[in-house]
């Protein structure tokens, strides 16, 4: 179960006063504050939801605290995350996408995933990749494993099925055949939208319902396309690798707009991420 989720805009740490806080101390920190738990990282939470400390901070730990302070002091929000070329591609045509990004993307990616009570891919990415969704490259908890698979066309074999290492919601649509499932992982039925996809606000609606109210959105594409245009995200994490790959697999694949009037034009702060780019895009005006 999540844990109980109290906004407290205070500091959850005990202070120690020698040495300099290190970007393995400011993790520690931000794991804590996440969880509720007391720390003896020397930093405090401001009524306002800033981070702020009377010792010195690494460069690597002041970076890492700007970018997530937000998420951690905040119980709920929906985050979602890509990774892409300079050229805007995440994946080459014949559908090849591992190591666009750096190591310390992936690491990012998984601090996120340690923050978040659900992470969230569609049946397509689901398939193509099969991955874990798990806290590997951070210490952290494994968070709920959502997957949306509408027509029921996901594979038995899986890992996400298969590994029991997080629980797993397996959301599908009405008339989707009733299959026997591991015990990590429970079925849940939700209605299709015109387009026949779930709607994104319907999603979140169901993970808050059962505590779940920290959602990263992981991917493909087109998922977190869909859930960016229904206004379901709050935050938007775009990872820019200093690549070229010229053709490919867009990224963000939106509803066609004629003028530039129209388009989104978000706050964004930007961070380093190894030889990375991370773009943070303040999407929708909420606590966080």
């Amino acid at each position: 179960m999540p844990d109980s989720h109290v906004n407290t805009g205070v500091n959850s740490s005990v202070i120690n006063t020698s040495g300099t806080i290190s970007l393995a101390d400011a993790w520690q920190w931000l794991s804590a504050l996440r969880h509720r738990r007391t720390c003896e990282v020397a930093i405090t939470v401001t009524p306002s939801g800033e981070w702020q400390t009377d010792q010195p901070v690494s460069v690597e730990a002041r970076e890492l605290l700007d970018c997530l302070t937000p998420l951690a002091s905040c119980p709920a929000w929906v985050v979602a995350q890509l990774g892409q070329s300079l050229d805007g591609r995440i994946a080459t045509e014949s559908g090849h996408s591992h190591y666009i990004n750096g190591h310390e993307s992936l690491v990012h990616l998984h601090r996120l995933r340690a923050l978040v009570d659900a992470v969230v891919v569609g049946a397509g990415t689901a398939s193509a990749d099969n991955p874990q969704l798990t806290v590997r490259h951070v210490s952290g908890t494994n968070p709920t494993r959502v997957v949306l698979d509408p027509r029921g066309r996901i594979s038995n074999d899986l890992a996400l099925l298969c590994n029991s290492a997080a629980p797993t919601l397996l959301i599908v649509g009405h008339g989707v055949a009733n299959t026997t499932l591991p015990a990590h992982v429970q079925r849940c039925v939700l209605p299709l939208g015109a387009n026949g996809h779930f709607t994104p606000l319907d999603v979140i609606t169901l993970l808050a319902d059962k505590g779940l109210p920290r959602v990263l959105i992981e991917g493909g594409g087109i998922t977190v396309s869909q859930f960016i245009e229904a206004g379901a995200v709050d935050r938007l994490h775009l990872l820019v690798a200093p690549l070229l790959i010229g053709s490919g697999r867009p990224g963000l694949q939106m509803t066609p707009i004629q003028t530039l009037e129209s388009a989104l034009r978000p706050p964004t702060r930007t961070f380093r991420c190894g030889d990375d780019t991370l773009f943070d895009l303040h999407l929708r005006d909420t606590t966080v």
